[in-house]
């Protein structure tokens, strides 16, 4: 029996509204995580991370205290856990980024939470306060559940190619800003300076996440101008030969104008051994830039 019924079909057109929702909540919640977790290198303090059930922040250290918000996509609810209050919850359903915006910030000032965020989205156009955002507010539970479902496979399958690496490498997360969930290998050596080009991000930030060399792969759900959940794999910087490199499967390809290699996710999901193709996916896309850029593979490959 194929293992790809493991693996959830994605119909970006069918989930759209979905997504485009779902990324506008996520915003807002990373952006909490980002205001009260201590700065760490390339902005690690401000990830999510999959769960059993979904997406959260993990644990946050806050006044003594420690707290935690997490997205169900099994029961539909946003639960806020705290160490000395009893947990909150809001419910996932259609409603609009205002409300949901409004409704969380409200149940943490009941908590004794009080944070303030930049109250706007980053790395998308337009960049609609969260406050006055009405348009973004369908949700279907189907849709989010198979999205988690997706990403809670692909989780598993970063973190084992993540193992065989001893060098400084990233953990496995989800970055709110391009709804991605990604993880990198660093060769230990500086990057020259990065001239930034993402939509309503800070030119700094860009810069200290692209300080060093990287290797960087990941998932990511797709949009409205480029509607195809994919697998992406990117170095930085990158060699003029890493597009030429052969990488695995045979459907993945090279992309001239983003400079990155592409793997889309549904032949991933159709696929015999759904695990194996990923995981070649990953394996050769790393080579590819770790052979064009000289990394030192001996002292950070088992």
């Amino acid at each position: 029996m194929k293992n790809n019924q493991q693996w959830p079909e994605l119909n970006f057109v069918e989930m759209q509204d979905t997504i485009e929702t779902l990324h506008q909540w996520l915003q807002i919640v990373g952006k909490i995580r980002l205001k009260t977790m201590p700065w760490q290198n390339h902005s690690w303090h401000t990830t999510l991370y999959i769960t059993p059930t979904g997406y959260s922040t993990n644990a946050i250290s806050y006044q003594g205290r420690i707290f935690q918000i997490d997205f169900d996509f099994k029961k539909h609810k946003l639960f806020i856990q705290c160490s000395n209050t009893e947990t909150r919850a809001m419910d996932l359903k259609p409603r609009t980024v205002a409300d949901f915006y409004n409704e969380l910030f409200e149940k943490l000032t009941s908590m004794g939470i009080d944070v303030s965020i930049y109250a706007k989205p980053n790395e998308m156009e337009p960049a609609i306060p969260f406050a006055e955002n009405v348009i973004n507010k369908e949700y279907d539970s189907v849709a989010a559940n198979a999205l988690w479902q997706a990403m809670l496979k692909t989780n598993a399958v970063f973190n084992e190619f993540r193992s065989e690496f001893i060098g400084k490498a990233s953990p496995v997360h989800l970055f709110w800003g391009a709804f991605d969930l990604a993880v990198t290998r660093f060769s230990g050596n500086p990057a020259p300076l990065h001239q930034g080009g993402m939509p309503n991000m800070p030119l700094a930030v860009m810069q200290e996440a692209y300080s060093q060399e990287v290797a960087s792969a990941g998932f990511w759900p797709g949009s409205k101008d480029s509607p195809i959940p994919v697998f992406y794999a990117y170095a930085y910087p990158s060699d003029a030969r890493f597009g030429e490199q052969k990488v695995l499967p045979k459907q993945a390809f090279y992309s001239p104008e983003m400079g990155e290699f592409f793997l889309k996710y549904e032949d991933v999901q159709k696929a015999d051994k759904p695990e194996k193709t990923l995981h070649d996916f990953l394996q050769t896309t790393y080579l590819a830039a770790a052979t064009t850029a000289n990394w030192d593979r001996a002292k950070l490959e088992k």
